[in-house]
């Protein structure tokens, strides 16, 4: 759901949504969240969950820069100045990376169990990433008619994910 929240902002920004971008976004969250899981069992077989004590504190980090960058510039940018692309560069990895911290911690919890990863892996992979097809297109549909609020939205809505994180690791 936060890959899907993210790709919405995504679209916010991007619209009018190419093939490439939205390939690009549900590609590498797809990847990310397929790949995490199966990093975290890795892990989990060595280490014992010792990362699950920052994660989500890495999380919040990344998704408030980048929320925040998206934030300051809709009341900085000029409606003229292009918008920066959320699907290139370090943007579209830390994006990834952020969104799909907390599949690490499923997979150092599955290597505890002693599971299997890889299908479940697999499905979160493929519904990571049809979701967010869904997110970003949905998103690129909404922008044009919210205009420089869609940047102000997309940026409140990193930063809540980032919140919502760290709460329910403190609270839970």
């Amino acid at each position: 759901m936060d890959a899907f929240a993210v790709s919405i902002a995504a679209g916010f920004l991007l619209s009018p949504v190419g093939p490439r971008q939205m390939f690009r976004l549900a590609f590498h969250f797809g990847l990310f969240q397929f790949l995490m899981p199966v990093i975290g069992w890795l892990a989990g077989q060595t280490v014992a969950g010792s990362f699950s004590v920052y994660d989500h504190w890495i999380a919040f980090g990344l998704l408030w820069y980048v929320g925040g960058k998206m934030f300051w510039e809709s009341f900085h940018r000029e409606e003229s100045e292009p918008r920066g692309d959320p699907t290139r560069g370090l943007t579209l990895v830390t994006l990834s990376v952020a969104t799909s911290l907390d599949a690490l911690a499923v997979g150092l919890s599955m290597a505890l169990l002693r599971c299997s990863i890889w299908g479940p892996s697999v499905v979160i992979g493929i519904v990571a990433a049809a979701f967010t097809t869904v997110g970003i297109t949905f998103g690129g549909r909404l922008g044009p008619r919210l205009g420089r609020w869609a940047e102000l939205a997309g940026g409140i809505i990193l930063m809540t994910i980032g919140a919502k994180i760290v709460g329910e690791h403190l609270l839970g």
